[in-house]
């Protein structure tokens, strides 16, 4: 492994002990601290991961330039890593970082999982959340569908309050273990305030008409940020396979952990990881 990792601009963490050639994660947010991820199910006892953790997130010294321009960091770790090409999984925002690098690096990316993606942008489905069924009955859930609506928060206190209040609507249910995970990864108005800034105003013209490499997109078929059939839409725009995990919301490694790691294991066998 390159002695470069020292030198690159953003920072690096590891999950697993495996030996081989890592698999590239992307956390979503965007510029979520990544502690959120956990362990992803424990998936690095299968295969090494290396963990991204973006410009703007809690740590960086820099500022996000926007996901389009900071998918050189993408590049920068795979090139420090010692490795022609990498396979790449993204969570939600970090998908669209993980589009950006395929891209404009051709041949860079092996393949992609991306994980419950925002999708609209890229295809203008309109999102079917309200026909997702959550418990709406559960005052919390209500709350947070209601705030997901009708918030717009302007500072950075009121932007921890909002993600917060919305977090009861990220999950297929409410339970206590969602309610722990909520809380683990802070996120920032700044940085995602920046993520958005100086994004072509082609990009979707641009990923839409580069040679996307193989790719997997897993979705939960009762993620409310995401919805379904935008997701399904995503997929079959990007030429990619589709798979849907049942009872599931925005966070399927904590909500189904065993389903998680069957399609991940079973995905990244297939792209000759393990």
């Amino acid at each position: 492994m390159s002695a470069d990792l020292a030198h690159l601009p953003v920072a690096l963490s590891r999950i697993g002990r495996v030996t081989g050639d890592p698999v590239v994660v992307l956390p979503g947010g965007p510029c979520r601290d990544p502690a959120y991820l956990g362990d992803l199910a424990g998936l690095g006892d299968t295969c090494p991961i290396v963990v991204l953790h973006p410009r703007g997130a809690p740590g960086s010294t820099d500022v996000s330039r926007g996901w389009w321009t900071d998918a050189d960091d993408v590049i920068a770790v795979i090139d420090a890593l010692g490795l022609e090409h990498a396979q790449v999984v993204a969570h939600s925002a970090g998908t669209r970082l993980a589009l950006a690098a395929a891209t404009r690096f051709p041949g860079r990316i092996r393949s992609m999982a991306l994980i419950t993606p925002p999708a609209t942008w890229i295809t203008g489905t309109p999102h079917d959340g309200d026909s997702i069924p959550l418990d709406r009955t559960n005052p919390a859930v209500a709350a947070a569908i209601h705030a997901l609506q009708e918030d717009d928060p302007a500072t950075e206190s009121e932007f921890t309050a909002a993600f917060l209040r919305q977090t009861p609507a990220t999950y297929a249910h409410w339970s206590p273990v969602e309610q722990a995970h909520a809380t683990i990864g802070s996120v920032s108005l700044a940085a995602t305030s920046a993520w958005f800034t100086g994004i072509p105003a082609d990009a979707v013209e641009q990923v839409r008409a580069a040679r996307i490499p193989p790719t997997l997109v897993i979705g939960g078929d009762r993620d409310y940020l995401t919805g379904v059939q935008p997701v399904r839409d995503y997929a079959a725009a990007l030429g990619a396979e589709v798979a849907f995990i049942r009872d599931c919301g925005h966070y399927p490694w904590v909500e189904q952990p065993a389903e998680f790691r069957s399609v991940m294991r079973s995905w990244l066998s297939s792209a000759d990881v393990l």
